[in-house]
């Protein structure tokens, strides 16, 4: 198995940490389940920093977004499938 470029924690997460320095655009990344030690694919849309989440499939304005199988948040933008989501489109709820 190749080293992954993001993780997922739970099956009912809707994005994954990316795990690796320096990820570009046009990326092929493997991402893990943690949970359940599956695969997944997904092509990177932009440069994303270590750290930062990428979108598993299409979120929309006010979507909740689930990471560690918890609500961490809303969407205030749009991403596609291995979009960059961060501060800039994902927004807490507590204010």
């Amino acid at each position: 198995m190749s080293v992954p470029h993001f993780l997922v924690h739970s099956p009912k997460d809707n994005v994954g940490v990316v795990v690796i320095e320096g990820l570009k655009a046009g990326t092929e990344m493997l991402g893990v389940v943690t949970e359940t030690d599956t695969t997944l694919n997904l092509v990177a849309k932009h440069d994303i920093p270590i750290g930062h989440k990428v979108a598993l499939h299409q979120l929309t304005a006010g979507d909740t977004v689930v990471k560690y199988g918890e609500d961490i948040g809303k969407m205030v933008g749009d991403a596609g499938e291995g979009d960059h989501v961060h501060v800039h489109n994902l927004k807490t709820k507590r204010w």
